[in-house]
This record gives structure tokens, sequence and C-alpha cells, in this order.
């Protein structure tokens, strides 16, 4: 890119794969020049993201604004998006990238409002999933897709993180208005180094929020209903944080004649993975979660729910891949712990892992699309 820019991300939840993507991205834009800054919800993460927030304050010239964010649709998102469009304003960004439903809404709402009384900003939204988990058939499902069809007209460009998440963009919101391009996540490359689990390493690894969507409670019951039919106590280390974890507590005490299962708050991935000897991934939904990614390039065994973008990883047929449900969880357990050194044999090559999801070549890819953005709008 030939000029120097001014880059705005805005999103909801600083937290999981959506914050990294974004990390990562500032961390690429600043190397290549530009003025990145941040805006997102003050009331999401704890003391691990407060880390994370410290270790990328240092290149980000526009800074981190933080104010309060609704998750759901209410009376205060009023007051936020009066905050947020005057925290855009001041920014004055070249590009504005939401990310998410909320982020998204904002990025192109209020870069539509800066128009009126400047020069355009580019007007760049990533789904991340977002709105589009909603089911099609209701009430909430149809406001949400009714309002992407309409925040169609005010987008300059369309980023998929997976094929999954375009092809559900067209059937439940339609063909996009925008140009958009697939451009998958990416890793670091010395994130494709090994992690070892501990001596002391749990059966089954969770990492993630700690919410329905993400299937913590469905790795509860398979991980029940597994031990049983193996006749042992099995054990299970589950990290991260949300909401929905006391209820998660709860039900684990209630089967701790069958399960061992230790809670711990969100960490750094790479220290998690030493914490169990086979990783589950049992989301209900996805777009192309990072988690996957990483977990596959440090060489983790896993078994990860077909949902999402998680068949591009792993390949269609690929037996790592479930149902989300707890009977085809719970014989995937018993066949992966039956035989570990067979079951990490059906793992995606390091090397292909390598070709295809490159932290500097989503970097490329999504700097062209700025500049292709740019250049239509001048």
């Amino acid at each position: 890119m030939s000029r120097k820019l001014r880059i705005v991300h805005c999103f909801r939840s600083p937290v999981g794969g959506l914050f990294r993507h974004v990390r990562d991205l500032a961390h690429a834009q600043f190397a290549a020049g530009h003025d990145v800054g941040i805006i997102c919800d003050s009331t999401t993460g704890g003391a691990y993201e407060d880390q994370l927030f410290e270790g990328i304050e240092k290149v980000l010239a526009l800074g981190v604004k933080r104010t309060p964010m609704q998750r759901h649709v209410g009376p205060g998102d009023l007051a936020a998006a009066w905050r947020t469009y005057r925290i855009i304003s001041e920014l004055r960004p070249d590009i504005l990238h939401g990310h998410g439903a909320k982020g998204g809404a904002y990025a192109r709402l209020f870069g539509s409002f800066s128009r009126a009384s400047r020069s355009r900003v580019a007007r760049v939204y990533t789904p991340h999933g977002g709105s589009l988990h909603y089911d099609v058939d209701t009430l909430t499902g149809q406001a949400f897709f009714a309002a992407e069809r309409l925040l169609g007209r005010a987008t300059d460009q369309l980023l998929f993180v997976s094929d999954y998440e375009r092809k559900t963009y067209e059937t439940k919101v339609g063909v996009p208005l925008a140009p958009y391009r697939l451009v998958y996540n990416g890793l670091q490359a010395e994130e494709f180094a090994a992690v070892r689990a501990d001596k002391n390493a749990a059966d089954l690894l969770y990492v993630g929020m700690m919410r329905d969507l993400k299937g913590p409670d469905l790795l509860i019951e398979a991980a029940a209903n597994a031990a049983t039919s193996m006749g042992r106590r099995l054990s299970v280390t589950m990290v991260g944080d949300g909401d929905d974890k006391p209820r998660y507590q709860n039900r684990a005490e209630a089967l701790r004649d069958r399960l061992d299962i230790r809670f711990l708050p969100a960490m750094a991935a790479r220290d998690a993975f030493k914490l169990g000897r086979i990783m589950v991934v049992p989301s209900r939904a996805e777009a192309m979660p990072y988690i996957v990614l990483e977990a596959l390039a440090a060489r983790k065994p896993m078994i990860a729910s077909a949902v999402g973008g998680i068949p591009e990883i792993f390949g269609k047929n690929s037996p790592a891949l479930v149902h989300p449900e707890t009977n085809d969880l719970a014989d995937r357990i018993i066949t992966a712990l039956s035989d570990e050194k067979a079951y990490r044999s059906v793992m995606p090559t390091q090397a292909e892992l390598k070709k295809r999801f490159s932290a500097d070549e989503m970097a490329r890819e999504i700097e062209a699309a700025y500049t292709a953005t740019l250049d239509r709008l001048t």
C-alpha cells in the first residue's frame, strides 16, 4: 500500500479467536507502517485479556478505546452507539473494519455517517460467524438477517474467514452486494512447534469460552457416557471463562463418580495444551476457530465438531470430525483414548497446515482487499 493509513478495528468482545484475529492484523499493519486502533467492549474479558491488551498497546498508534457494549440488542445500545460514534469521529479512520455482528453494524453505520462530514472511509466487514449462527426460522434470526441485508448496502468490502461462512451468508442473507474475499485465519511460524502434554495431563482437554454455543455441556455429558462404557473414571481439564461456567461446574460435581473435571481460567493456548492429551472442540457452531488451528499446529490429537469451517481444516471425511451431540462425541472419545497413537496419525499434516493457514498470507490478503476498496472509492 503506497500511503500510510489510519485503520480502526471495531468489535464487541475482546476474547477468543476474534480478538486473536484482530491482534494479528494489528501487529501486521503496524509492521507495514500504518496507524492502527481498536474499539471494543469494556465489560468483557478478565485478567488474561488485560495482559493481551498490554502486549498490543505498544503497536496501536490510535490506541485502545474501550466502552460498554451490550451483547444483546436493548435500550442500552443507543448510549453505546453514541459513544462509539464519537470515538470513531475522533479517530478519523481511512479503513473502518468491523468484526462480528455488533462491530460490523457499528462500523458500517458510523462509517456511513462519517462520509457526510469528511472524506470517504472504507467500510469493511468480517462476520466471524456472528449473527449468521441464528436460525432462519426464528424471529430473532429473521430480524438479524433483515438488518444484515440493509447493512449490506453500506458495506464496501466483505471478508469471510471460511467458505462455509460465505455460503451461509448467501443462504441466510443473500448474495453480497459488496465485493467479497475468502481469507483464512492464519498462524505465526513459531506456532508450529510441538507442545508435549504434562505427565499428569488429563485424558481430555477443552479450551474456549464457557457458553453453550461452544459445547462444554456436550463434552461433559459425552465424557460421562464414555467413562461408563470404558469402565473407568475419565479426567477432563476445561480452560476458559464465561457466564455459563457455574452451570457446567454444578453438572461436573453431579458426575464426579465418573468424571474428574478441573476448571481453570483462560490462559495462553499453548500453556493450556500441556494440560490434556486429547483436545476436544465440541462446538455447536463456528466460523473458522483459531483454537483448532493452534492445537493442530502444536501437534495435539483432536476431536472436533463438523460445523462451520472446521471441515475445511480437516477435510470433510476426516475421522476426527463428529456431530455436535453426546452419543457421537462419546463414541469418538472412546476410539481416541483406546489407541491414542493410531488416533494421532489421522490428524492433518504440518506441511498442509503451514501452506493453507499462514498469518503472513492472511495479512497480505486483507491489505490487498483494503487497497482495492480504497481504489474503488476514489
